[in-house]
């Protein structure tokens, strides 16, 4: 049983990398560009689809004073580093989202798919480091390194060939393989309120992605909202939950007698 927990998310990644070759390449919606909120304001062109990007900024404002909280108690652990960038991720969603929405075309749209796979990349290195006893701090920032360029390329790829698929498997990934994890360590029983609001930020974004495939829907329905722009508010919530769960946790790098025993226990495992 624990061989296969271990092999599950690299089994899942293998079958959704084949799946996507065998798919063949997914483009971009041919009207990508013409969202319904079509308002102005002030002279600012689609005014809720941009400024409801400034719940990215206010999470990332919260998110840099945890950091700075985080760093005090615990120090640049295993994780630290991971969550940082997953934070600047989220101020840089804030700012070139921003940038997009105020004109969008193909160009602009580059800068705000880039942050948007760097957050992604950066959670995933995170929960990898957190969930990982024999992992020391150096491993851990070279797998966030190489995940943060593995989202870089998809965008990348994107702009080159207009092939959404890399970026579409990054956001994929981060959905699937991070429950996965929950459930290998059994997070809900060893941090029940943790492992819920992290299980409820997932659930948040998977509806703001549907709310985002509903943008004319739902303005016509709310009169006020477009989808899109809901899909901002959901997302940034989502990631507000995300680091919350983190500020509220206790030492994830500071070793303890148990994690010690697990790092042994692991190592004579693997030997």
């Amino acid at each position: 049983m624990k061989l296969f927990w271990r092999a599950l998310p690299s089994a899942i990644t293998l079958l959704a990398v084949l799946a996507l070759l065998v798919h063949g390449p997914i483009a971009q919606f041919e009207h990508y560009h013409e969202f319904a909120d079509v308002s102005t304001w002030a002279g600012v062109p689609h005014v809720m689809d941009v400024f409801s990007n400034t719940g990215f900024a206010l999470v990332a404002i919260y998110g840099f004073v945890v950091l700075q909280v985080k760093k005090r108690e615990i120090g640049c652990g295993r994780s630290f580093v991971a969550y940082a960038m997953f934070v600047a991720s989220l101020a840089a969603t804030a700012v070139c989202s921003t940038y997009y929405h105020l004109a969008p075309d193909n160009a602009r749209l580059f800068w705000d798919r880039l942050p948007i796979a760097l957050a992604c990349c950066s959670l995933l290195a995170a929960t990898r480091a957190e969930y990982k006893p024999a992992m020391d701090t150096r491993q851990a920032v070279m797998e966030l390194g190489l995940l943060l360029l593995t989202g870089l390329m998809s965008v990348v790829w994107w702009q080159q060939s207009g092939d959404l698929r890399p970026y579409l498997l990054i956001q994929g990934l981060a959905l699937t393989l991070i429950p996965i994890r929950l459930l290998m360590h059994d997070a809900l029983k060893a941090d029940r309120k943790g492992t819920l609001m992290f299980t409820a930020a997932l659930g948040l974004y998977v509806v703001a992605k549907i709310t985002e495939l509903l943008d004319a829907q739902i303005l016509q329905c709310s009169h006020f909202i477009s989808g899109h722009s809901l899909k901002h508010l959901l997302a940034a919530l989502a990631a507000g939950l995300i680091v919350y769960r983190w500020q509220q946790q206790k030492s994830m790098s500071r070793p303890t007698p148990a994690s010690l025993q697990k790092i042994e226990v692991y190592r004579q495992t693997a030997s």
